[in-house]
């Protein structure tokens, strides 16, 4: 008969979820705080919501890291696809030891490492510091993540379905467009949320690769730190936080029904 799990475990779950998820519901606790303090609860209030709209700097900032992560991880997922499917069906070529490491490289990279080495290759090249060059900064160290991905998702698929359809005379490009890709989607769209949440969340190498006018919102908040938190990052938070959430569960459920209805289809 197969025991649940014991006493020491269901504590120590409930404390690992508080630990992970505590200071998060605190912080859109209060978000709907009346007081000016973030810190003394003073009731229930929607003021500081009705007051975000009027912050046009928070907003701005907002916009822009929305627009960056979601224009970085789309190139990220365009080059971390193309990488991940040469190291899963490539097994040798030149240079491929030297092309996985780099690939990989920025998993193990300090991230003022990184940010310093794209300044120093920014300016090299003469390029203004601004959206592009978050834009790329962004995607060059989020591509890693989305080429693992697609590595793994690969290794466990069966290539007799594209052997197949080689075999009936279909060009590679075909062969990858018709079946590889709508096989692999799902760790597209998971490797392309990936790349949004890192680079929605990166801090250090935006304040390295960002200029005038290009403030991202994490930047904005950690300059606001200084001088105090305001209820209106509290608020802008606790939207952005509902927003990642709802993307998250419903690419899921997507995803879930989508596995679903192949395996039900093979049968």
């Amino acid at each position: 008969m197969r025991r649940g799990p014991g006493l020491f475990l269901k504590i120590a779950m409930v404390l690992g979820f508080a630990f992970l998820y505590a200071p998060i519901l605190i912080l859109m606790l209060y978000s709907f705080n009346a007081s000016k303090l973030v810190t003394v609860w003073g009731g229930f209030s929607t003021r500081w919501y009705v007051e975000l709209w009027s912050n046009t700097a928070l907003l701005d900032a907002a916009w822009i890291s929305v627009t960056v992560a979601a224009t970085a991880s789309t190139l990220a997922t365009v080059l971390g696809v193309m990488a991940g499917y040469s190291l899963a069906r490539v097994p040798r070529f030149l240079g491929r030891t030297l092309f996985s490491g780099m690939v990989l490289a920025p998993l193990v990279m300090p991230e003022v490492i990184t940010g310093l080495s794209l300044l120093l290759a920014f300016i090299s090249v003469s390029l203004d510091r601004g959206f592009l060059t978050i834009v790329f900064a962004h995607a060059t160290f989020s591509m890693c993540y989305v080429a693992i991905v697609i590595q793994a998702r690969l290794s466990g698929f069966d290539s007799s379905v594209e052997e197949a359809a080689e075999d009936l005379g279909a060009r590679p490009a075909t062969v990858f467009r018709r079946i590889t890709l709508p096989l692999i989607m799902p760790g597209v769209i998971s490797g392309w949320l990936l790349s949004f949440t890192l680079s929605l969340d990166d801090l250090v190498i935006a304040s390295f690769t960002s200029g005038p006018g290009s403030t991202t919102l994490p930047m904005k908040i950690f300059s606001s730190v200084r001088l105090g938190v305001t209820p209106e990052i509290n608020a802008i938070a606790t939207i952005l936080i509902g927003l990642v959430a709802f993307g998250t569960i419903f690419w899921s459920l997507a995803l879930k029904r989508a596995e679903a209805n192949r395996l039900k289809a093979a049968q």
